[in-house]
């Protein structure tokens, strides 16, 4: 594990352990970045602005972005192995989700940015003679994207591709718990000739550490974050300093509906899906399903039964989170019916010394009780029945959240009334987690600033300028 600044592998700084989730044991340690290196990232990154770089044209950088796509692909089993050590995620999720959805992503920016155009107008000017009027794409600058550990490949790369293809440098601080894809990211980019200083690396923790350093450097121009509501808060006080420009991908505490029209079955899987892939560990993930009243007990009693049944599920990403969603279970049990889980499963191997958290379904509990208003970012989703389609619409846009919400009905209409009706960035009907990478990716209230994916993502991390030109 070694950070990666201007074109240069870098081991200095005092090591920090790397702790395997799944069993608990120490398998390795990272450097964590002294300022003075996290200062010399950001004038690496601001002199590759000036050099070669700023030479390069859009299909050149589209190009790069494909080679960044194939040395990832060339490497494929080991950012499974790497992604699967770092986070506990099974196999299968990594090899299906997470690698091949990072080399998705440099290859879809290098595709948009191959077929971006300008935009230009005809003016009439009083004299006759007429202007141009022509927009630019310049880049932001040296930008800081700091990624979190539920999905540390993929959710790097969901902002470090458009940030390239837009023609920025980047600093990158990945997660200190799960540093592994990250720097096999650096080796590709090293291996593929990405010049000195466009792409730097740097490790370490967030307050007093590399993350604060980061995001408070002057030189840093904009900032790119996904992770927590409040550590964003805290970001964008720094960044409100300068006037940085910040895109935010923050919590959610994602609603369901079920309605009576539902495909039953349909929407039981669907909601096990939601609520489960990764244990819960997914910013999109479903925490709490309202349920219409006539199928209220089938619907409970089909989920709790399923979650009953999973396996090939993962571990919490640290001893840490597994005590705060043990904590939030603690209190559920207290005030409400656990219909299913609860726990800490035992396997009686090795994995007894991991993180694990059991599925769980709740039930009874009040929509003001911490464990249905707050977001529990585990294997834990609360049922609660509702009557009439403005009471389900009313609980759902209800609290601080907006990110993300499910739709499961039969009816067409109901369909397209609901799901604008919702505050969230995105609404899914009868399916969960199915995406269009051109398409704005986001949250409201306190989920998110901006949107990524597509031409939205290559708008952030682009400066439009006008020029006219008097003919």
């Amino acid at each position: 594990m070694r950070h990666y600044v201007g074109g240069e592998f870098d081991a200095s700084g005092v090591p920090f352990p790397l702790v395997d989730p799944a069993d608990g044991t120490v398998d390795g340690e990272a450097p964590s970045a002294p300022r003075e290196l996290v200062d010399r990232a950001v004038g690496a990154a601001r002199d590759a602005l000036r050099g070669p770089w700023a030479s390069w044209t859009p299909a050149d950088r589209s190009r790069l972005l494909h080679r960044v796509a194939d040395g990832i692909e060339g490497r494929f089993e080991e950012f499974v192995s790497a992604e699967c050590a770092d986070t506990g995620k099974p196999r299968a999720l990594a090899s299906t989700v997470d690698i091949p959805r990072a080399i998705a992503n440099f290859r879809s920016y290098a595709d948009l940015l191959a077929g971006r155009s300008e935009r230009s107008w005809n003016t009439t000017t009083p004299d006759g003679h007429g202007a141009l009027n022509y927009t630019v794409h310049k880049p932001l600058g040296v930008v800081a994207v700091i990624s979190p550990w539920n999905l540390p490949l993929l959710l790097l790369t969901w902002k470090v591709a458009p940030a390239l293809a837009a023609g920025n440098t980047v600093v990158a601080k990945p997660s200190e718990l799960t540093p592994g894809t990250a720097c096999l990211l650096a080796e590709v980019m090293a291996a593929v000739d990405v010049p000195a200083g466009v792409f730097n690396l740097v490790h370490g923790g967030g307050a007093d550490a590399a993350g604060q350093w980061l995001t408070e450097h002057p030189g840093v121009d904009a900032i790119a974050f996904t992770g927590e509501s409040r550590t964003g808060s805290t970001i964008m006080r720094a960044a409100a300093a300068r006037l940085a420009p910040v895109s935010f991908e923050l919590g959610g505490k994602n609603a369901g509906i079920v309605f009576a029209d539902a495909d039953l079955e349909q929407a039981v899987a669907g909601t096990l899906r939601s609520s489960f892939t990764h244990s819960g560990q997914v910013c999109l993930c479903t925490e709490r399903v309202y349920v219409e009243r006539p199928v209220f007990d089938a619907f409970a009693e089909a989920l709790a039964a399923g979650a009953r049944s999973l396996s090939g599920y993962g571990p919490m990403v640290s001893a840490a989170h597994r005590d705060k969603v043990l904590g939030y279970l603690d209190k559920a049990a207290a005030d409400g019916d656990v219909l299913a889980g609860g726990g800490i499963p035992r396997f009686s191997d090795e994995r007894d010394g991991g993180f694990w958290v059991e599925p769980t379904v709740l039930a009874g509990l009040p929509d003001d009780h911490p464990a249905v208003r707050e977001e529990i970012f585990g294997p834990v989703v609360h049922l609660a029945p509702f009557d009439t389609e403005e009471e389900a619409l009313a609980r759902a846009n209800a609290g601080p959240y907006g990110l993300a919400a499910t739709v499961w009905t039969g009816d067409v209409s109901r369909a397209h009334r609901v799901a604008p009706a919702l505050d969230v960035g995105i609404a899914w009907v009868n399916t969960w987690n199915l995406r269009d990478l051109r398409t704005p990716f986001g949250g409201v209230k306190a989920s998110g600033i901006g949107r990524e994916g597509g031409d939205h993502s290559l708008d952030f991390f682009s400066e439009p300028m006008n020029v006219c030109v008097k003919l």
